[in-house]
């Protein structure tokens, strides 16, 4: 188990796995890299030797997470304010960072929103919000990094999925119907984009501790009720241990892996409960509290 801790800070000890130089003097596009599992990974990288951009919507957060990460790690980090639903906001932020570093080796589509919610209480705008940010977002940043410098350079993809489509899990319709898409664009990429020298490939994450969508989705309150004693490992997954996921695939650690889905969630999709009725107390007690 890797270290971690679950605000978004970095970590105060990190012992490496791979070479520190794994990434040195590359350069990794995150988006949503300002928070959560994305700042996590933006942390390991920068610790391999990589530079990194951190892109989305809120500049004071990312402001804050560059200055982390860039003090702890001695690389550069490159905040830029960007919608993964709007491709001219992407291709702007593409110029800049070519224009900063002259160079990107990997992008990581990171950005995403999700919440609980039967389908029966899902407003249309808000199962279309989802599809844009997670499938369109994913879609709009990475053909526009292609044609800005892949096509002719080569590089990497990972996209950030779940395991929700897997077996229809409840009141996630919305979710998990965005990453079963981007799970099937993840492999339709990686056959075209292959021959110019473009791997693509998934981390599907189970329940991890620190992140906004851990505390959105119930998972202190699932942690407390011991619902992850039915995961085959035991317990929730942590941000550290995604990165890791990301760190391999991005690397040429996996230099003949294209078109995978990497699942990370200590087994949780095989063994985990679908349980409706449950699932909806956890999210009107949400609701309660909020």
């Amino acid at each position: 188990m890797g270290e971690d801790i679950e605000t978004d800070e970095c970590m105060n000890t990190y012992s490496h796995i791979y070479s520190p130089d794994l990434l040195i003097d590359q350069v990794a596009f995150i988006t949503g890299g300002g928070s959560g599992i994305g700042f996590r990974i933006a942390e390991v990288l920068m610790r391999h030797g990589c530079d990194t951009v951190i892109a989305s919507r809120n500049l004071e957060k990312l402001t804050e997470a560059a200055k982390k990460l860039s003090s702890t790690t001695g690389r550069r980090c490159l905040v830029i304010v960007m919608d993964v639903r709007q491709p001219e906001t992407i291709s702007a932020a593409m110029d800049e960072t070519l224009k900063t570093f002259g160079r990107v080796d990997i992008l990581i589509n990171n950005a995403a929103g999700n919440f609980l919610c039967p389908a029966t209480s899902l407003s249309f705008n808000a199962f279309k919000t989802v599809m844009e940010i997670d499938t369109m977002g994913t879609f709009n940043t990475s053909k526009v990094i292609y044609d800005k410098w892949f096509k002719d350079h080569g590089g990497s993809i990972v996209n950030i999925s779940a395991t929700l489509g897997y077996r229809g899990q409840a009141l996630q319709v919305h979710a998990g119907s965005a990453k079963a898409a981007n799970d099937a664009m993840t492999k339709h990429l990686a056959v075209e984009w292959g021959p110019s020298g473009v791997r693509v490939n998934t981390v599907a994450p189970g329940p991890i501790s620190g992140t906004e969508g851990y505390r959105r989705l119930g998972g202190s309150h699932a942690e407390s009720a011991g619902v992850f004693h039915s995961i085959p490992l035991q317990r929730a997954g942590n941000k550290t241990e995604i990165a890791h996921a990301v760190l391999f695939l991005a690397s040429r650690a996996a230099s003949y892996v294209t078109g995978a889905i990497l699942v990370a969630d200590g087994g949780a999709w095989l063994t985990s409960a679908n349980d409706v009725e449950r699932l909806l107390g956890i999210a009107s007690s949400r609701s309660a509290n909020l």
